[in-house]
């Protein structure tokens, strides 16, 4: 039977808490409820304990979470929404990222950040956080878009000594299914091609993978080979991949879901411009969502982030340069 990416990452919690004892979840109504997503559905049954309620403080959450990793467990602390670790931004990036650089001692552990936008959601459930955190020495951010991945990163990320914040898209969670768990994987920081081409390049992650991959397949109609790199990590990047792909198309699309000032597709164009300028037969471009908060109804947040017909129209005035 398929799993969904939500199954594959419950999953992974699963077998995280199994195998081993150090690690426990902490969040909102993870417990009997099972989390606002129901990722954690039934495991405080199967783990009494380790999978506890906290209160409506992410601040407090992660301080505790911090204090835990530090003295030698791994918590998993699951944010009800991305948006609201801004909350618990300077145990984040102040405390969390800085210990092991400020006294040598590791604090491994995991925010989970149900990211991105759904229909409806508006401004306040829906932002991608990913470029924030990624800003900050000292956090590994992971962006996951595939149902192995979630699954596979996920475990990874548990056994990581560095903090990391694991940014899952909320869309995918129902949206997307698999038929197996995957039994290999990439490792953390390196990128997938997910499709081949060489015509042009577009560098993507999260949602986004998936939006470029039916963009391109509507542009292999019309005789164009997109390559579709899906980047899993944005903290490390796999540039290396980025520009062995440029090399091939010459040309570069970086799609992000996230606003659009600095963020992750600046950065991989300022990579790629620096490191690759020779490469390239077009000035590199790049397409996020819009430069406002994120409205609620349904139709102005279709309008609001990248699709596959936005894509593919970018992709088009990129070819024609």
């Amino acid at each position: 039977m398929a799993l969904t990416y939500l199954e594959a990452i419950r999953e992974a919690l699963t077998r995280a808490l199994r195998d081993d004892p150090t690690v426990f979840i902490y969040g909102q109504d993870v417990a009997t409820f099972g989390g606002a997503f129901k990722a954690t559905k039934n495991l405080s049954r199967d783990f009494p304990g380790r999978v506890l309620d906290a209160p409506i403080s992410e601040d407090a959450m992660l301080g505790m979470a911090i204090g835990a990793a530090i003295e030698g467990m791994r918590p998993i602390v699951e944010m009800q929404f991305a948006d609201f670790s801004s909350i618990a931004f300077n145990q984040i990036v102040n405390q969390a990222a800085t210990h092991f650089w400020r006294t040598g001692v590791t604090c491994p552990l995991v925010v989970r950040l149900p990211s991105g936008g759904t229909p409806g959601s508006g401004p306040f459930h829906s932002q991608m956080m990913e470029s924030i955190y990624a800003h900050y020495p000292g956090l590994v951010v992971l962006t996951p878009a595939t149902v192995g991945d979630a699954y596979s990163m996920l475990l990874e990320a548990v056994a990581l000594d560095d903090p990391v914040i694991f940014c899952e898209h909320k869309f995918l969670y129902y949206h997307l299914k698999d038929e197996a768990l995957p039994e290999e994987s990439l490792p953390i920081g390196k990128a997938r091609i997910a499709r081949m081409g060489r015509h042009a390049t577009v560098v993507t992650y999260s949602a986004m993978v998936h939006e470029s991959l039916r963009a391109a397949a509507d542009l292999a109609a019309e005789g164009y080979e997109i390559e579709v790199i899906d980047l899993r990590s944005v903290k490390p990047i796999d540039s290396d991949t980025v520009l062995a792909s440029v090399a091939r198309t010459g040309r570069l699309l970086c799609v992000g879901e996230s606003f659009p000032w600095g963020g992750v597709c600046a950065e991989v164009i300022a990579r790629v411009v620096a490191d690759g300028f020779n490469l390239l037969d077009a000035p590199p471009q790049r397409l996020n969502a819009k430069d406002t908060p994120i409205p609620y109804h349904p139709n102005l947040w279709a309008a609001h982030r990248p699709t596959a017909a936005t894509i593919a129209e970018s992709l088009r005035r990129l070819l024609r340069f």
